[in-house]
């Protein structure tokens, strides 16, 4: 597949990084910065061209006419609508642009119908639905959905004395009654697809497949709390806070924010009247101590620094019992950050990525399955991805024990018109099901890649 990505910021880096490593798409990145560039094409295996989204000569030196999908993810939005529709224009390909100001959230779909674009991504308000899903689930540490909302993929980690510990996967159903199954445990640095004699351990972090209510009555049986919370303090008051503010208070839970620019916060007081602002600096122990951290359900650290956010962070495990959520944006020490101990940690340039290589995958699948979701787990080891089955392909009609999978993969669930089935051997995926694959492979762009 022919791919032009424009830009070369957080997420348009992780993109070219991701696809390129798939190695199954011709990739131009096209950005202003000629020394940005030319660092992305020696690292990878991309072609590349200075010069503006926007200019139809740079467009065409990057082979507008023969692109499948043009990605837009430059730092202004109007630049990138304008990018996506003189591409729209020159070639009829896909194109996908990313849309961060709230103040376009009302002219979206608008945006979407007129210039014919295929999908419109916004960081900072993706990022903000998956804080407030951890905060409805806060035992979690990352929560995400399929089978429009009906299953969940739930990660945790197995506590001190967990009824899970030493527990054959095997055993599970029948010691806690309960239907929704294993579908991957991260131990150390390494990440199992678990088999029915695999025996946990305390400290693994586990993900699990289940309906929503499933799920509830599960972790209240191995003891961990499945209430959401009832309130929040948020530090910084950016484009994520406001989304987030706004979904949570739909759902009930008070906001406080503490934003230390004074224009700033006057912007948040007009934009959320029903949530508390305060105007101070986040990161002075006393201006939390006295806004009641110590009291507080969940404390999320949404500030533009990231380093702020992890100290942020850090002194909030010390102060709270509560849910602690941290945004990171450029920080790459990922091994280090994953041994601070920090609660959930959300980069929402990898969200952002996941949303879109959905996107091209699903037009890049070539047989009988469609890709309806698609989602890292297990600190990025693994993936899990929905299928929507056709009557052509290659499962169709068969038992799941009949099939010959690759190894490090199981069919985690089958969603049979809203039906949610946990899979044994003796069922039969049907045409019209969708199915959850959970692999340690990448790049799957469908079904038949499962297959040996």
């Amino acid at each position: 597949m022919n791919i032009i990505i424009v830009g070369l910021g957080k997420v348009g880096q992780k993109l070219v990084e991701r696809l390129s490593h798939e190695g199954k798409h011709s990739i131009t990145v096209v950005d202003l910065r000629r020394n940005i560039l030319e660092d992305m094409v020696n690292t990878c295996d991309v072609m590349g061209v200075v010069g503006s989204g926007a200019n139809m000569e740079v467009l065409a030196e990057a082979g507008i006419k023969k692109t499948d999908i043009l990605i837009a993810v430059t730092g202004s939005d109007e630049l990138n609508l304008f990018t996506c529709l003189i591409a729209r224009k020159l070639s009829g390909c896909n194109t996908i642009a990313r849309v961060r100001n709230p103040e376009y959230k009302n002219e979206v779909q608008l945006f979407q119908e007129e210039l014919g674009l295929a999908m419109i991504i916004n960081p900072e308000f993706t990022a903000a639905r998956e804080i407030a899903r951890l905060l409805r689930f806060p035992s979690a540490i990352q929560i995400d959905t399929f089978a429009k909302g009906r299953v969940e993929i739930l990660n945790f980690k197995i506590p001190a004395q967990s009824p899970l510990s030493d527990l054959q996967v095997a055993d599970l159903a029948q010691k806690l009654s309960c239907d929704i199954l294993i579908c991957g445990v991260e131990r150390g640095e390494n990440a199992f697809i678990p088999g029915g004699d695999f025996i946990l351990r305390e400290g693994d972090y586990i993900s699990i497949v289940a309906t929503i209510r499933d799920a509830t009555h599960f972790l209240k049986k191995i003891g961990l709390k499945t209430n959401k919370v009832k309130d929040t303090m948020i530090v910084g008051g950016g484009k994520t806070a406001v989304y987030l503010a706004n979904l949570l208070m739909k759902a009930g839970i008070d906001v406080k924010i503490i934003e230390q620019n004074p224009d700033r916060c006057e912007e948040l007081c007009a934009l959320l009247p029903k949530a508390t602002i305060i105007n101070g600096d986040g990161t002075e122990n006393r201006i939390l101590l006295e806004e009641g951290i110590e009291q507080a359900e969940s404390f999320v650290a949404l500030t533009n620094i990231d380093e702020e956010n992890v100290m942020l962070s850090l002194y909030a495990k010390t102060q709270t019992s509560g849910k602690i959520i941290t945004k990171i944006n450029r920080i790459t020490y990922d091994e280090v950050i994953s041994n601070l101990g920090l609660d959930t940690i959300i980069y929402p340039k990898d969200i952002t990525a996941e949303y879109i290589l959905r996107f091209v995958r699903a037009k890049n699948n070539s047989i009988g399955s469609n890709i309806e979701t698609m989602h890292d787990i297990l600190d990025g080891k693994a993936e899990a991805l929905e299928f929507n089955i056709k009557k052509n392909a290659p499962i169709a009609n068969r038992t799941i024990e009949s099939l010959s999978l690759k190894p490090g993969i199981l069919i985690a669930c089958i969603n049979r018109s809203g039906t949610i089935i946990t899979p044994r051997g003796k069922d039969i995926i049907l045409p019209g099901d969708t199915v959850i694959v959970v692999t340690i492979h990448k790049g799957f762009n469908d079904i038949s890649d499962i297959l040996e």
